[in-house]
């Protein structure tokens, strides 16, 4: 298997996403960002819908079933330099807007997911991976914290006044 095709996970497949996906995954997003109870304004509404701007910066990945459904998906930023960096240091990779069907939560697809993130980041010789969760997210807290990234306060974004995003790493 080439190192970026398809991983499966028993009944599920990691792979990259194909344009005829790009729509459901957008809804999927929105859909697990608003169950957080954020307030998503259109503008980031927009941009969690819009899969095909991300696929043209940076992998997807999804997570499909033996039945080709479509659980949930990622975006792997491969580094700081890419459009859709946004608090990579040198040489780490990062995970944006992971999100799982609702129909499909506890199953363990975010963590296949994540773990895909990372296994790529190791095979392409990354020192570490990044992210931001908000807050009140602690179910993804839980699940970044039991493989191994540990809060960094120093990287935490207040994007607007009273609202933040904090930041996860991982390091190899």
């Amino acid at each position: 298997m080439p190192p970026d095709g398809p991983v499966a996970a028993g009944r599920l497949t990691i792979r990259e996403a194909r344009a005829a996906e790009f729509e459901r995954l957008g809804e999927i997003t929105v859909e697990a960002y608003e169950a957080n109870g954020d307030d998503l304004g259109d503008d980031y509404r927009a941009e969690l819908r819009d899969v095909a701007s991300r696929a043209n910066a940076c992998p997807i990945l999804v997570a499909i079933d033996d039945g080709g459904r479509l659980l949930g998906g990622v975006t792997y930023v491969p580094g700081p330099d890419s459009p859709m960096s946004e608090l990579e240091h040198d040489g780490e990779a990062g995970i944006r807007m992971l999100a799982v069907d609702r129909d499909a939560r506890g199953r363990g697809i975010g963590r296949t997911l994540t773990v895909a993130c990372l296994e790529r980041a190791r095979r392409e010789g990354r020192t570490g991976v990044a992210l931001y969760t908000r807050p009140a997210n602690h179910a993804a807290q839980r699940l970044y914290e039991t493989l191994g990234f540990v809060r960094d306060p120093s990287r935490d974004w207040e994007y607007e006044p009273g609202r933040w995003l904090w930041a996860f790493e991982l390091g190899f």
